[in-house]
Protein backbone atom coordinates (compact mmCIF):
# COMPACT_ATOMS: atom_id res chain seq x y z
CA UNK A 1 0.00 0.00 0.00
CA UNK A 2 1.02 3.36 -0.96
CA UNK A 3 0.61 6.01 1.60
CA UNK A 4 1.17 9.36 2.89
CA UNK A 5 1.58 9.51 6.74
CA UNK A 6 1.54 13.15 8.86
CA UNK A 7 3.93 13.02 10.91
CA UNK A 8 4.17 16.75 12.09
CA UNK A 9 1.76 19.85 11.55
CA UNK A 10 -1.34 18.23 12.33
CA UNK A 11 -3.60 19.56 14.42
CA UNK A 12 -0.94 22.49 14.95
CA UNK A 13 0.81 24.84 12.79
CA UNK A 14 4.92 23.73 13.13
CA UNK A 15 6.40 20.50 13.44
CA UNK A 16 6.02 19.76 9.40
CA UNK A 17 7.01 16.44 8.28
CA UNK A 18 5.19 14.07 5.90
CA UNK A 19 6.51 10.60 5.15
CA UNK A 20 5.96 8.99 1.78
CA UNK A 21 6.26 5.40 1.10
CA UNK A 22 5.66 4.45 -1.91
CA UNK A 23 4.96 0.31 -1.73
CA UNK A 24 5.05 -2.34 -0.10
CA UNK A 25 5.23 -6.14 -1.49
CA UNK A 26 3.73 -9.35 -0.07
CA UNK A 27 6.68 -10.25 1.43
CA UNK A 28 6.13 -7.16 3.67
CA UNK A 29 8.94 -5.54 2.69
CA UNK A 30 8.54 -1.35 2.80
CA UNK A 31 9.10 0.77 -0.17
CA UNK A 32 10.67 3.75 -0.91
CA UNK A 33 10.28 6.21 1.62
CA UNK A 34 10.65 9.93 1.67
CA UNK A 35 10.11 12.68 3.59
CA UNK A 36 8.48 16.18 2.68
CA UNK A 37 9.97 18.57 5.26
CA UNK A 38 11.45 17.73 8.07
CA UNK A 39 9.90 20.67 10.76
CA UNK A 40 10.98 21.27 14.16
CA UNK A 41 8.06 21.14 16.61
CA UNK A 42 8.00 24.98 18.67
CA UNK A 43 5.54 26.50 20.94
CA UNK A 44 3.41 23.99 23.64
CA UNK A 45 5.54 21.46 26.05
CA UNK A 46 3.47 18.22 24.59
CA UNK A 47 4.58 19.37 21.15
CA UNK A 48 8.34 20.60 21.80
CA UNK A 49 8.30 17.15 23.30
CA UNK A 50 7.53 15.77 19.60
CA UNK A 51 10.70 16.57 19.17
CA UNK A 52 12.72 13.69 21.17
CA UNK A 53 10.58 11.04 19.76
CA UNK A 54 12.12 8.63 16.41
CA UNK A 55 10.35 8.97 13.28
CA UNK A 56 8.24 6.00 12.37
CA UNK A 57 10.24 4.53 10.29
CA UNK A 58 14.00 4.67 11.37
CA UNK A 59 16.27 7.40 9.65
CA UNK A 60 18.53 5.01 8.03
CA UNK A 61 15.78 4.04 6.19
CA UNK A 62 14.31 7.35 4.84
CA UNK A 63 16.03 7.51 1.13
CA UNK A 64 15.61 11.49 0.72
CA UNK A 65 14.27 14.42 1.74
CA UNK A 66 12.12 16.85 0.07
CA UNK A 67 12.53 20.61 1.43
CA UNK A 68 10.17 23.41 0.67
CA UNK A 69 11.60 25.81 2.55
CA UNK A 70 14.46 27.21 5.45
CA UNK A 71 11.95 28.18 7.84
CA UNK A 72 12.54 26.26 11.12
CA UNK A 73 9.63 24.96 11.68
CA UNK A 74 10.11 23.00 8.14
CA UNK A 75 13.88 22.09 7.94
CA UNK A 76 14.51 22.41 11.75
CA UNK A 77 14.44 18.62 12.37
CA UNK A 78 16.64 17.78 9.80
CA UNK A 79 19.86 17.55 12.12
CA UNK A 80 18.19 15.27 14.37
CA UNK A 81 17.66 12.69 11.45
CA UNK A 82 20.74 13.09 10.40
CA UNK A 83 21.68 12.39 14.11
CA UNK A 84 19.69 9.39 13.88
CA UNK A 85 21.31 7.89 10.77
CA UNK A 86 19.88 9.54 7.57
CA UNK A 87 22.52 9.75 5.21
CA UNK A 88 20.70 10.84 1.74
CA UNK A 89 20.34 13.78 0.10
CA UNK A 90 18.08 16.55 0.84
CA UNK A 91 16.32 18.40 -1.93
CA UNK A 92 15.92 21.87 -1.81
CA UNK A 93 16.73 25.03 -3.65
CA UNK A 94 20.19 26.93 -3.96
CA UNK A 95 18.67 29.36 -2.03
CA UNK A 96 16.81 27.19 0.60
CA UNK A 97 20.26 25.72 1.40
CA UNK A 98 21.94 29.16 1.94
CA UNK A 99 19.36 29.79 4.01
CA UNK A 100 19.32 26.54 5.73
CA UNK A 101 23.28 26.82 6.30
CA UNK A 102 22.62 29.94 8.43
CA UNK A 103 19.57 28.73 10.04
CA UNK A 104 20.27 25.07 11.08
CA UNK A 105 23.45 26.19 12.69
CA UNK A 106 21.85 29.04 14.76
CA UNK A 107 19.33 26.98 16.06
CA UNK A 108 22.24 24.11 17.43
CA UNK A 109 23.69 27.37 18.63
CA UNK A 110 20.81 27.63 20.82
CA UNK A 111 20.25 24.25 21.57
CA UNK A 112 23.65 24.30 23.14
CA UNK A 113 23.09 27.35 24.80
CA UNK A 114 19.61 26.63 26.54
CA UNK A 115 20.95 22.74 27.82
CA UNK A 116 23.86 24.73 29.10
CA UNK A 117 21.43 27.54 31.15
CA UNK A 118 19.77 24.60 32.83
CA UNK A 119 22.51 22.72 33.69
CA UNK A 120 23.72 26.23 35.04
CA UNK A 121 20.24 26.83 36.80
CA UNK A 122 19.35 23.13 37.57
CA UNK A 123 15.87 24.38 35.74
CA UNK A 124 15.52 21.48 33.98
CA UNK A 125 14.28 17.67 35.60
CA UNK A 126 16.95 16.24 33.26
CA UNK A 127 20.55 15.69 34.42
CA UNK A 128 22.53 16.99 32.43
CA UNK A 129 19.62 18.47 30.30
CA UNK A 130 20.92 17.24 26.65
CA UNK A 131 20.87 19.66 23.03
CA UNK A 132 18.58 17.95 20.89
CA UNK A 133 21.61 18.73 18.65
CA UNK A 134 24.47 20.09 18.44
CA UNK A 135 25.94 23.41 16.30
CA UNK A 136 28.60 20.82 14.76
CA UNK A 137 26.26 18.35 14.21
CA UNK A 138 23.73 20.85 12.29
CA UNK A 139 26.72 22.07 10.28
CA UNK A 140 27.62 18.46 9.72
CA UNK A 141 24.17 17.70 8.22
CA UNK A 142 25.01 20.31 4.90
CA UNK A 143 26.93 17.74 3.17
CA UNK A 144 23.75 15.90 2.27
CA UNK A 145 21.87 18.98 0.71
CA UNK A 146 21.59 18.68 -3.23
CA UNK A 147 20.46 22.08 -5.28
CA UNK A 148 17.39 21.44 -7.58
CA UNK A 149 15.89 24.43 -9.85
CA UNK A 150 12.73 25.66 -9.62
CA UNK A 151 11.28 22.91 -12.57
CA UNK A 152 13.84 20.87 -13.00
CA UNK A 153 12.32 17.25 -12.98
CA UNK A 154 14.07 15.07 -10.23
CA UNK A 155 13.78 11.83 -10.60
CA UNK A 156 14.42 9.83 -6.90
CA UNK A 157 13.59 6.45 -7.86
CA UNK A 158 12.08 4.71 -10.91
CA UNK A 159 8.29 5.31 -9.31
CA UNK A 160 8.82 8.27 -8.29
CA UNK A 161 9.67 12.11 -9.46
CA UNK A 162 9.37 15.67 -8.10
CA UNK A 163 9.72 19.07 -9.59
CA UNK A 164 9.36 22.18 -7.54
CA UNK A 165 7.63 25.32 -8.12
CA UNK A 166 6.96 28.73 -6.66
CA UNK A 167 5.33 29.22 -3.20
CA UNK A 168 6.18 32.71 -2.92
CA UNK A 169 6.51 32.87 0.88
CA UNK A 170 9.97 33.48 1.25
CA UNK A 171 13.45 33.46 -0.22
CA UNK A 172 13.97 30.07 -2.23
CA UNK A 173 10.63 28.90 -1.10
CA UNK A 174 8.62 26.12 -3.01
CA UNK A 175 5.95 24.00 -3.15
CA UNK A 176 7.04 19.82 -4.03
CA UNK A 177 4.88 18.70 -7.08
CA UNK A 178 5.12 14.69 -6.97
CA UNK A 179 4.87 12.53 -9.80
CA UNK A 180 4.38 8.84 -8.20
CA UNK A 181 3.94 5.68 -10.26
CA UNK A 182 1.47 2.82 -8.88
CA UNK A 183 1.12 -0.15 -10.49
CA UNK A 184 1.36 1.51 -13.86
CA UNK A 185 -0.94 4.30 -13.31
CA UNK A 186 0.35 7.35 -12.70
CA UNK A 187 -0.25 9.84 -9.40
CA UNK A 188 0.57 13.75 -8.83
CA UNK A 189 1.08 14.80 -4.98
CA UNK A 190 0.94 18.43 -4.55
CA UNK A 191 2.79 19.49 -0.95
CA UNK A 192 2.00 23.51 -0.71
CA UNK A 193 4.64 23.87 2.01
CA UNK A 194 3.85 27.41 3.14
CA UNK A 195 1.99 29.76 0.50
CA UNK A 196 3.04 33.49 -0.42
CA UNK A 197 0.57 36.00 -0.62
CA UNK A 198 -0.69 37.47 -3.88
CA UNK A 199 0.22 41.10 -2.89
CA UNK A 200 -0.85 44.34 -3.50
CA UNK A 201 1.49 46.82 -3.37
CA UNK A 202 -0.55 49.42 -1.07
CA UNK A 203 -1.83 46.77 1.30
CA UNK A 204 0.59 45.27 1.69
CA UNK A 205 3.79 46.36 1.01
CA UNK A 206 7.61 45.08 2.06
CA UNK A 207 7.82 41.88 0.30
CA UNK A 208 10.94 41.32 -1.04
CA UNK A 209 10.95 38.09 -3.11
CA UNK A 210 7.86 38.18 -5.57
CA UNK A 211 4.76 37.47 -5.29
CA UNK A 212 1.84 34.64 -5.49
CA UNK A 213 2.62 31.55 -5.63
CA UNK A 214 1.98 29.24 -8.96
CA UNK A 215 -1.23 29.27 -10.58
CA UNK A 216 -2.70 26.77 -13.17
CA UNK A 217 -1.67 23.36 -10.99
CA UNK A 218 -3.44 19.80 -11.44
CA UNK A 219 -3.19 17.58 -8.10
CA UNK A 220 -4.88 14.11 -7.45
CA UNK A 221 -4.11 14.73 -3.79
CA UNK A 222 -3.27 18.09 -2.42
CA UNK A 223 -1.73 18.54 0.94
CA UNK A 224 -2.00 22.11 2.00
CA UNK A 225 -1.59 24.59 4.86
CA UNK A 226 -4.41 26.46 6.53
CA UNK A 227 -2.86 28.54 9.13
CA UNK A 228 -5.33 31.36 8.75
CA UNK A 229 -7.70 29.08 7.68
CA UNK A 230 -9.67 31.27 9.97
CA UNK A 231 -8.63 34.97 9.42
CA UNK A 232 -8.36 37.39 6.78
CA UNK A 233 -5.91 39.72 6.38
CA UNK A 234 -6.50 43.30 7.01
CA UNK A 235 -7.41 45.40 3.99
CA UNK A 236 -5.45 48.70 5.12
CA UNK A 237 -2.24 49.30 3.98
CA UNK A 238 0.06 49.32 7.65
CA UNK A 239 2.16 51.96 7.31
CA UNK A 240 -0.06 55.28 8.75
CA UNK A 241 -0.69 53.22 11.74
CA UNK A 242 3.04 51.72 11.87
CA UNK A 243 4.37 55.34 11.58
CA UNK A 244 1.87 56.42 14.73
CA UNK A 245 2.84 54.11 17.16
CA UNK A 246 6.32 54.49 16.66
CA UNK A 247 6.31 57.88 16.55
CA UNK A 248 3.96 57.99 19.96
CA UNK A 249 6.38 55.66 21.41
CA UNK A 250 9.61 57.85 20.77
CA UNK A 251 7.77 60.81 21.66
CA UNK A 252 7.59 59.67 25.05
CA UNK A 253 10.85 58.59 25.42
CA UNK A 254 10.57 54.85 24.16
CA UNK A 255 11.43 52.31 22.04
CA UNK A 256 10.35 50.09 19.89
CA UNK A 257 11.37 46.22 20.18
CA UNK A 258 9.85 43.96 17.08
CA UNK A 259 10.70 40.37 17.80
CA UNK A 260 11.14 38.93 14.03
CA UNK A 261 12.10 36.12 12.13
CA UNK A 262 15.86 36.81 11.03
CA UNK A 263 15.31 35.16 7.47
CA UNK A 264 12.54 37.31 5.34
CA UNK A 265 10.67 39.72 8.14
CA UNK A 266 13.49 41.38 9.15
CA UNK A 267 14.37 41.74 5.65
CA UNK A 268 10.83 43.12 5.15
CA UNK A 269 11.09 45.46 8.05
CA UNK A 270 14.29 47.21 7.72
CA UNK A 271 13.43 48.37 4.43
CA UNK A 272 10.00 49.25 5.45
CA UNK A 273 11.92 51.56 8.58
CA UNK A 274 14.39 53.18 5.49
CA UNK A 275 11.33 54.27 3.48
CA UNK A 276 9.22 55.54 6.69
CA UNK A 277 12.79 57.95 7.62
CA UNK A 278 13.29 59.09 4.24
CA UNK A 279 9.84 60.00 3.95
CA UNK A 280 9.76 61.42 7.23
CA UNK A 281 7.05 59.87 8.45
CA UNK A 282 9.28 58.43 11.38
CA UNK A 283 11.82 60.61 13.34
CA UNK A 284 15.25 59.38 12.41
CA UNK A 285 16.45 57.17 15.25
CA UNK A 286 18.41 54.14 15.64
CA UNK A 287 17.52 51.12 14.14
CA UNK A 288 19.42 48.02 16.20
CA UNK A 289 19.23 44.82 14.32
CA UNK A 290 20.33 42.39 16.69
CA UNK A 291 20.57 39.02 15.19
CA UNK A 292 23.91 37.52 13.31
CA UNK A 293 21.42 35.27 11.50
CA UNK A 294 19.43 37.95 9.72
CA UNK A 295 22.93 39.64 8.49
CA UNK A 296 24.13 36.31 6.85
CA UNK A 297 20.13 36.29 5.69
CA UNK A 298 21.00 39.67 4.07
CA UNK A 299 23.62 39.03 2.14
CA UNK A 300 22.48 35.64 0.93
CA UNK A 301 19.16 38.27 0.04
CA UNK A 302 21.14 40.36 -1.76
CA UNK A 303 22.72 37.61 -3.76
CA UNK A 304 19.51 36.16 -5.56
CA UNK A 305 18.20 39.20 -7.20
CA UNK A 306 16.16 36.90 -9.16
CA UNK A 307 13.27 36.54 -6.25
CA UNK A 308 13.53 40.41 -5.53
CA UNK A 309 10.08 42.29 -6.38
CA UNK A 310 10.18 45.54 -8.89
CA UNK A 311 9.81 47.40 -5.06
CA UNK A 312 13.07 45.54 -3.79
CA UNK A 313 15.00 46.35 -6.38
CA UNK A 314 14.43 49.73 -6.67
CA UNK A 315 15.21 50.08 -2.93
CA UNK A 316 18.00 48.40 -3.32
CA UNK A 317 19.13 50.50 -6.06
CA UNK A 318 18.95 53.70 -4.80
CA UNK A 319 20.12 53.47 -1.12
CA UNK A 320 22.38 50.39 -1.64
CA UNK A 321 23.24 47.39 0.96
CA UNK A 322 21.01 47.39 4.02
CA UNK A 323 24.34 46.61 5.55
CA UNK A 324 25.81 49.93 4.85
CA UNK A 325 22.93 52.15 5.79
CA UNK A 326 23.97 54.72 8.03
CA UNK A 327 21.58 55.01 11.62
CA UNK A 328 21.06 50.85 10.85
CA UNK A 329 23.75 48.63 13.04
CA UNK A 330 23.46 44.98 13.00
CA UNK A 331 24.81 43.72 16.17
CA UNK A 332 27.35 40.61 15.24
CA UNK A 333 28.31 39.71 18.97
CA UNK A 334 27.12 39.48 22.32
CA UNK A 335 28.93 42.62 23.46
CA UNK A 336 26.96 44.30 20.86
CA UNK A 337 24.07 43.17 21.88
CA UNK A 338 24.48 43.91 25.35
CA UNK A 339 25.24 47.27 24.70
CA UNK A 340 21.96 48.19 22.77
CA UNK A 341 20.30 47.35 26.27
CA UNK A 342 22.93 49.82 27.96
CA UNK A 343 21.41 52.80 25.73
CA UNK A 344 19.01 54.66 27.54
CA UNK A 345 17.60 56.71 24.03
CA UNK A 346 14.58 55.90 22.22
CA UNK A 347 15.43 53.42 19.17
CA UNK A 348 13.95 50.44 17.32
CA UNK A 349 15.35 47.00 18.09
CA UNK A 350 14.66 44.09 15.71
CA UNK A 351 15.79 40.89 16.81
CA UNK A 352 14.91 36.95 16.87
CA UNK A 353 13.31 34.64 17.49
CA UNK A 354 9.70 36.05 15.45
CA UNK A 355 7.84 33.98 18.17
CA UNK A 356 9.72 34.75 20.98
CA UNK A 357 11.06 30.77 21.50
CA UNK A 358 14.60 31.86 22.18
CA UNK A 359 17.19 34.34 20.94
CA UNK A 360 18.62 37.85 21.78
CA UNK A 361 15.19 39.23 21.86
CA UNK A 362 14.62 37.98 24.96
CA UNK A 363 17.33 39.84 26.95
CA UNK A 364 15.53 43.39 25.30
CA UNK A 365 11.88 42.01 26.66
CA UNK A 366 13.38 41.29 30.10
CA UNK A 367 14.78 44.60 30.15
CA UNK A 368 12.03 46.37 28.45
CA UNK A 369 8.38 45.18 29.08
CA UNK A 370 7.94 46.33 32.42
CA UNK A 371 8.51 49.98 31.25
CA UNK A 372 4.96 51.49 29.73
CA UNK A 373 7.00 53.94 27.57
CA UNK A 374 8.45 50.78 25.39
CA UNK A 375 6.40 49.32 22.26
CA UNK A 376 6.34 45.80 21.51
CA UNK A 377 5.25 45.21 18.13
CA UNK A 378 4.49 41.92 16.14
CA UNK A 379 4.73 41.71 12.86
CA UNK A 380 4.41 37.72 12.65
CA UNK A 381 2.13 35.09 13.45
CA UNK A 382 2.71 33.50 16.81
CA UNK A 383 2.27 30.05 17.55
CA UNK A 384 -0.03 28.82 20.56
CA UNK A 385 1.82 28.25 23.51
CA UNK A 386 4.92 30.33 22.46
CA UNK A 387 5.73 33.69 24.17
CA UNK A 388 5.28 35.69 21.75
CA UNK A 389 1.04 34.46 21.78
CA UNK A 390 1.07 34.73 25.70
CA UNK A 391 2.71 38.67 25.39
CA UNK A 392 0.33 39.46 22.66
CA UNK A 393 -3.06 37.91 24.44
CA UNK A 394 -2.56 40.64 26.95
CA UNK A 395 -1.32 38.45 29.81
CA UNK A 396 0.28 40.19 33.16
CA UNK A 397 3.18 38.46 32.91
CA UNK A 398 5.24 36.19 30.87
CA UNK A 399 8.01 33.74 32.14
CA UNK A 400 11.68 34.30 30.55
CA UNK A 401 14.66 32.93 32.16
CA UNK A 402 12.92 31.31 34.72
CA UNK A 403 11.61 34.47 35.81
CA UNK A 404 8.29 36.30 35.31
CA UNK A 405 8.91 39.56 33.86
CA UNK A 406 5.71 42.01 34.11
CA UNK A 407 4.16 43.23 30.93
CA UNK A 408 3.33 46.98 31.44
CA UNK A 409 5.00 48.11 27.99
CA UNK A 410 2.41 48.68 25.35
CA UNK A 411 1.86 45.49 22.97
CA UNK A 412 0.51 46.12 19.09
CA UNK A 413 0.25 43.60 16.14
CA UNK A 414 0.22 44.81 12.53
CA UNK A 415 -1.46 41.63 10.73
CA UNK A 416 -0.50 42.90 7.15
CA UNK A 417 2.92 41.81 7.24
CA UNK A 418 2.40 38.03 7.12
CA UNK A 419 3.54 35.74 4.61
CA UNK A 420 0.85 33.26 4.44
CA UNK A 421 -1.97 33.60 2.08
CA UNK A 422 -5.34 33.88 3.93
CA UNK A 423 -8.64 32.38 3.13
CA UNK A 424 -9.71 34.95 0.36
CA UNK A 425 -6.26 34.62 -1.48
CA UNK A 426 -5.94 30.91 -1.29
CA UNK A 427 -9.30 30.50 -2.42
CA UNK A 428 -8.32 33.31 -5.83
CA UNK A 429 -5.29 30.89 -6.20
CA UNK A 430 -7.10 27.33 -5.73
CA UNK A 431 -9.74 28.35 -8.31
CA UNK A 432 -6.55 28.18 -10.97
CA UNK A 433 -6.48 24.85 -10.90
CA UNK A 434 -7.05 22.99 -14.20
CA UNK A 435 -8.41 19.88 -11.91
CA UNK A 436 -10.39 19.39 -8.81
CA UNK A 437 -8.21 17.23 -6.86
CA UNK A 438 -9.39 13.74 -5.71
CA UNK A 439 -8.84 14.71 -2.03
CA UNK A 440 -7.43 17.68 0.05
CA UNK A 441 -5.81 17.35 3.22
CA UNK A 442 -5.33 20.92 5.71
CA UNK A 443 -2.27 20.89 8.02
CA UNK A 444 -0.35 23.43 9.47
CA UNK A 445 -2.91 25.06 10.93
CA UNK A 446 -4.56 25.57 14.36
CA UNK A 447 -7.76 22.74 14.50
CA UNK A 448 -10.60 26.06 14.31
CA UNK A 449 -8.65 27.25 11.42
CA UNK A 450 -8.33 24.14 9.46
CA UNK A 451 -11.46 22.95 10.14
CA UNK A 452 -13.03 26.50 8.94
CA UNK A 453 -11.12 26.34 5.68
CA UNK A 454 -12.09 23.18 4.89
CA UNK A 455 -15.89 24.23 5.53
CA UNK A 456 -15.29 26.61 2.94
CA UNK A 457 -13.82 24.95 0.78
CA UNK A 458 -16.46 22.33 0.54
CA UNK A 459 -18.82 24.81 -0.01
CA UNK A 460 -16.92 27.38 -2.21
CA UNK A 461 -15.30 24.56 -4.34
CA UNK A 462 -17.24 21.69 -3.79
CA UNK A 463 -14.00 19.74 -3.40
CA UNK A 464 -13.40 16.63 -1.15
CA UNK A 465 -11.55 18.37 1.75
CA UNK A 466 -10.33 16.18 5.04
CA UNK A 467 -8.35 18.11 7.91
CA UNK A 468 -5.14 15.79 8.70
CA UNK A 469 -4.82 13.98 11.92
CA UNK A 470 -1.41 13.59 13.51
CA UNK A 471 0.01 10.24 12.59
CA UNK A 472 -2.46 8.98 10.36
CA UNK A 473 -1.84 7.51 7.41
CA UNK A 474 -3.90 7.93 4.41
CA UNK A 475 -3.76 5.53 0.76
CA UNK A 476 -2.41 7.05 -1.97
CA UNK A 477 -4.28 4.85 -4.36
Amino acid sequence: MSYIQFLGAAGTVTGSKHLINTAADSGGKQGLQVLIDCGLFQGQKEWRERNWQDTTVPAREIEAVILTHAHLDHCGWIPRLVKQGFHGPIYATQATIELCSVVLADSGHLQEEDAAYYNKTKASKHNPALPLYTLLEAQKCMQYFKPVAIGQTTQVSPELSFRFVHAAHILGSTMAELTLTINGQTRRLLFTGDIGRVRNGEIAPGKVVHSGPQEGEAADVLVMESTYGNRQHPDTDPRPELARLIRETIQRGGSVVVPAFAVERTQKFIFMMKELMESGQIPRVPVFCDSPMAIKAVDIFLKHSEEYTPQAADLIKKYGSPLTWPGLTFAQTAEESKKINASQYPAIIISSSGMVTGGRILHHLAQRLPDPKNLVLFIGFQAPGTRGAIIKSGAPDVKIFGDFVPIRAQVAALEQFSDHADTPELLKWLRTFTNQPGVTYLVHGEPSASSQLRDTMKKELGWNVQVAEYMEKIEVK
